[in-house]
């Protein structure tokens, strides 16, 4: 409760800071953007400002050369000294137009100078390598790239964090439990305290369920002892007791006894205590089919290199299941086949029964599912093809069920050559 307390409490202190930080990178990004443009209409803008100035100085220029304009020396000296100081090509006109002077070159037209009274000076500009709508063209576009560079900064600051989040997160949805979210030392406020709450999520998670595995492992493992006294009070009852109670007793300690046996595979796959070896898968099914006391002549091997890479013991499990579904669910096993396949070893069991349903075929792997067909015991699937998937995925293999044309059902699986990985 501390810690959630704790937890808790910086959320509220951290609060809005997200939106506040959001807030100012977009408010820099419009500052950026406008600054530039400031700067552009500086150079290339014609406000009131630079018009009263730019009046003013012409009113100033024309009223010089009135007054100069009836002492020739005076007024060609004048017009000579504003060429050279502005750099401008001038041309003196009377009030005809007759020009009177000129000075410097002239390529395009410029300013009109009215000289009141008197005539006009004509200001030629000389031509400027670039025009001011290329000038005007590339301002825009300055200012559009600050806006975008300024914008796909926001965009990864925002979203990194986000989408890192987002992975760790489908990581331990698909029991990835060891992922954890790393956390900037810049990733302060709801971001901080989101990457903490995963963490601790997953580390609770993780714990949680490693308990739960050594748990299951433990009790089944000493449930075996009591279930072994009870088979042999069994056999020291037979001479005296109901041999009909005697053999329900029997038949109850063996399913107890099976589903022990499932629940300690489940957890070796868990703690993933694996020991591949290389055996002859053949020579395998024929001792699942002894154990459950079904004749030899039930296997048939279509394959001449039987040999794969898997855990025996786990292996021997899941094709004890594929015969015992066969047995209790599908009116009993015609035949356990090992066939041969490109990189690959199958096992499967043809039962005599009806087959699956439409619905079942989707589901027919999935724990504590139930038969409808008729004549079946009633007892769900347990762990059994559930355990068989999760054997061959943890040999890289594949476990399949389909309908057999001619009736009765196919429950199988696939097993990769190579070795697998433990």
């Amino acid at each position: 409760m501390k810690g959630h307390r704790r937890l808790h409490g910086h959320g509220r202190h951290g609060r809005g800071r997200l939106r506040g930080r959001i807030f100012g990178w977009f408010g820099a990004a419009i500052l950026s953007t406008g600054v530039a443009v400031a700067v552009v209409f500086h150079f290339l803008g014609d406000g009131g400002a630079w018009s009263r100035q730019r009046d003013g100085a012409l009113r100033f220029v024309g009223g010089q050369l009135a007054r100069a304009w009836d002492d020739p020396p005076a007024r060609s000296e004048l017009v000579a000294s504003l060429g050279r100081e502005l750099d401008l090509g001038l041309t003196l006109r009377d009030g005809s137009g007759a020009v009177l002077q000129r000075e410097g070159s002239c390529e395009r037209p410029g300013l009109v100078v009215p000289v009141p009274g008197r005539g006009v000076l004509q200001a030629c500009l000389p031509r400027h390598p670039f025009g001011a709508s290329w000038r005007l063209a590339l301002g825009v576009l300055a200012a559009i790239a600050v806006l975008w560079l300024a914008s796909g900064r926001i965009a990864r600051r925002i979203a990194r964090p986000i989408v890192h989040l987002a992975d760790v997160a489908r990581d331990i949805g698909d029991g990835k439990l060891a992922s954890r979210a790393r956390l900037d030392w810049r990733a302060l406020g709801e971001i901080g305290t989101l990457t903490t709450a995963i963490n601790d999520m997953a580390d609770k998670i993780e714990r949680q369920m490693r308990d739960q595995r050594e748990l299951l492992a433990a009790v089944s493992h000493e449930l075996r002892t009591p279930l072994g006294h009870v088979r042999v009070i069994g056999d020291l009852l037979a001479p005296t007791g109901d041999p009909a109670l005697l053999a329900r007793l029997e038949q109850e300690v063996l399913e107890m006894d099976r589903l022990v046996g499932e629940l300690l595979a489940s957890a070796r796959l868990d703690f993933s205590a694996m020991t591949p070896t290389r055996l002859d898968v053949a020579a395998l099914a024929g001792v699942a089919l002894e154990r459950i006391h079904l004749p030899a002549d039930r296997l048939v091997v279509e394959a001449g290199d039987r040999l794969a890479t898997a855990d025996a013991t786990l292996l021997l499990r899941a094709i004890g299941n594929l015969i015992d579904n066969a047995e209790r669910h599908g009116k009993g096993l015609v035949r356990l086949c090992v066939r041969s396949r490109p990189g690959h070893l199958a096992v499967e069991a043809e039962d005599a029964g009806p087959g699956f349903s439409e619905a079942e075929l989707s589901r027919a792997f999935e724990p504590f599912q139930r038969r409808a067909a008729e004549g079946d015991d009633g007892r769900s699937l347990g762990l059994g093809l559930s355990l068989v998937r999760r054997i061959a995925e943890a040999h890289r293999g594949t476990a399949y069920v389909r309908n057999r044309p001619g009736g009765g059902a196919v429950v199988g699986l696939e097993l990769p050559r190579e070795p697998a990985v433990p």
